[in-house]
């Protein structure tokens, strides 16, 4: 099984998909983890591009994303799956569309078309969106990356965004409040993971 964790920043999704991965495991469930950008040597590479690099055009953006999603599906996920584990990802296709689509403006069905070319047709069977509004999750943000730095109306769009996506595709997505603490979120996504297994 493939579950995503999407949301906008500062939402709680990785300490979330941590905790879940934890639960799992003491269940005797075979867990991978892994996050977009960011999965294996080649992902850190790129994330760190991304995230801690110089200014880059939108289209450079998707396309180093694109990149690190075909490796990551690639080299982690499929192979996971393969062998029956429960794969877990920090953000993942959606990410694409809400932040270069909804919040930069490029289209939408190209983004879609993309996507699918870079995970090979690869879908998750669930996705939990951690909703939080941008005010409340930059204010957790420490240390702020590229993304984070944004105006907060990007980061308005963002939340709309993933709200939009999951209305587009209410079977696959979850949604799930992160205005409650990290624990009731984590149980809330849990619930979830464990309801479709």
């Amino acid at each position: 099984m493939f579950v995503t964790f999407e949301g906008p920043e500062g939402s709680g999704k990785s300490t979330a998909m941590r905790a879940v991965a934890k639960e799992l495991r003491a269940q005797g469930r075979e867990v991978v983890e892994t996050r977009e950008p960011g999965g294996g040597k080649t992902g850190a590479a790129v994330r760190e591009i991304l995230l801690h690099g110089e200014d880059i055009s939108r289209l450079t953006e998707t396309f180093l994303f694109l990149a690190d999603r075909s490796n990551n599906v690639k080299s982690i996920i499929k192979p996971a799956l393969e062998s029956g584990a429960v794969v877990l990802c920090d953000r993942h296709a959606d990410s694409t569309v809400v932040y270069q689509g909804h919040a930069r403006g490029m289209d939408l069905d190209t983004l879609r078309s993309l996507n699918s070319t870079a995970t090979d047709g690869l879908k998750p069977d669930l996705t939990i969106l951690i909703d939080l509004s941008p005010e409340v999750g930059l204010a957790r943000i420490e240390s702020k990356d590229r993304l984070d730095a944004e105006p907060i109306e990007f980061h308005q769009m963002v939340r709309q965004g993933f709200l939009d996506e999951a209305a587009r595709e209410p079977g696959r997505w979850h949604i799930i409040s992160g205005d409650q603490e990290p624990e009731e979120v984590a149980a809330e996504c849990l619930k979830a993971v464990t309801d479709r297994l």
